[in-house]
């Protein structure tokens, strides 16, 4: 049977185009290996230079640190991206401060810090957002109240604990770092894994929180936010203060 010109030419056009693609596909992998390999040995060389007094040169741990083996990327971003570490003293409790590195020098120790052990992974944009038809600010209010309040505040304005240390107020704290704390348990603070907050409550719970910080208090001056003590301690010294006052006025009006 004779073939026909053009059969040929579209089985060479074919040819051509499947080995083209899949040269194409394979020269991406292998990119994209090397960029992740560059990005773990720049993070390798942070983490040597700035972390390994404390956390060992392989992230075992030493005598001034705990292991980093296992804690994550999303640790390692919350912890540097806040500024809370390198740590610059010992304390009950480490305190937010500028951060240090750039947001590629932090990804850097992340991913190196990530590929010495499985552990919790940087959030998807996906569970960052606070706005949205699947947003419930009514569940994540009650989720909040349930499981956070009882340190952070009814609105996340903070509260102390004991020995020295505090639950730090959440106004002004990135989407990303709320959640990442959620998940790694910084400080004093539990873990929340997906087994008792899915992606979704968490989100609904930031949500939330932004929510309050966006839209001022239906109940006038806030007083701080801190509850019954701001308010209590307002009304002894301003209303007993009063009451005094006129006490004093009337007695001298007698005289």
């Amino acid at each position: 049977m004779r073939r026909r010109p053009w059969a040929i030419g579209f089985v060479i056009f074919l040819g051509l185009v499947l080995s083209g693609g899949g040269y194409a596909a394979a020269t991406n992998v292998v990119e994209t290996e090397v960029s992740s390999a560059d990005q773990v040995e720049e993070g390798r060389k942070l983490f040597l230079a700035n972390c390994a007094s404390c956390h060992g040169t392989n992230g075992e741990g030493a005598l001034g640190g705990p292991s980093v083996i296992g804690v994550g990327a999303a640790s390692v971003d919350f912890q540097v991206g806040t500024g809370r570490m390198p740590g610059q003293a010992s304390g009950p409790q480490l305190y937010k401060k500028p951060v240090q590195f750039t947001e590629e020098q932090i990804a850097a120790m992340a991913a190196y810090v990530a590929s010495l052990a499985p552990g919790p992974a940087i959030p998807d944009a996906e569970y960052l957002r606070t706005t949205g038809d699947d947003i419930d600010l009514t569940h994540g209010s009650e989720l909040f109240r349930i499981n956070c309040a009882m340190c952070h505040n009814a609105v996340g304005a903070g509260g102390a604990l004991t020995e020295g240390k505090f639950a730090p107020g959440l106004q002004g704290v990135s989407e990303k770092h709320i959640y990442e704390a959620m998940v790694t348990g910084p400080q004093n603070m539990p873990v929340f894994n997906d087994a008792n907050l899915t992606p979704e409550d968490k989100r609904d719970i930031i949500a939330y929180l932004k929510y309050v910080e966006d839209f001022e208090s239906v109940g006038g001056y806030e007083l701080g936010s801190l509850g019954p003590v701001a308010e209590g301690l307002f009304v002894w010294i301003f209303g007993v203060g009063f009451i005094i006052a006129i006490t004093v006025w009337l007695g001298a009006k007698a005289n």
